[in-house]
């Protein structure tokens, strides 16, 4: 009896000290135009969380993210993240980003208002899609501008992409199909 007291005792500490990872769904974020992006109601469809900058040399890659998203909105929800922590290649505030992404790119796909993607001042919806301890599937390095993340229709991780991959790309599109 005492060994089964230990055991249930051990496993209840166990199971209580387990971190639980919360979901993509559980977030809000402010829009780019003020408003609430809530993440809950994308359940059901594929998320690629994008962070974004104007003046980098990726940025015309806001033309294939709306073609994706135009292409696969049944299915799938493209948010982009306006962050300046590289290179300060996204300067502006948030009307002038959105301003541009609509004049530039005709861009329709939900963009937050500009965060932190990295460092002490990570916005917590990237602490958690960057963090395994948070998202329980992986880590991920934001190493530049435009790292893409793709999550299920349950909110999990299915994978990342560095900069350099185009969102049209098969590595991402094979996914959608």
């Amino acid at each position: 009896m005492k060994y089964l007291f230990i055991i249930m005792l051990s496993l209840f500490g166990f199971s209580k000290n387990k971190a639980q990872a919360k979901s993509i769904h559980s977030f809000k974020v402010e829009a780019l135009d003020g408003s609430t992006i809530d993440f809950s109601k994308f359940k059901g469809k594929k998320i690629l969380v994008v962070n974004t900058a104007s003046e980098c040399g990726f940025t015309p890659q806001y033309a294939d993210l709306e073609k994706l998203y135009e292409a696969y909105k049944n299915k799938l929800v493209v948010v982009g993240f306006p962050a300046n922590n590289f290179g300060g290649q996204e300067p502006g505030a948030n009307h002038e980003i959105a301003t541009f992404c609509q004049r530039n790119y005709g861009v329709q796909f939900p963009m937050a208002g500009k965060v932190s993607v990295k460092g002490d001042d990570i916005a917590p919806i990237y602490k958690f899609l960057t963090d395994k301890k948070e998202n329980g599937v992986k880590n991920t390095t934001i190493g530049w501008n435009f790292t893409k993340i793709l999550l299920d229709e349950k909110g999990n991780i299915i994978d990342s992409f560095e900069s350099k991959t185009n969102p049209m790309s098969e590595s991402i599109t094979k996914y959608l199909k």
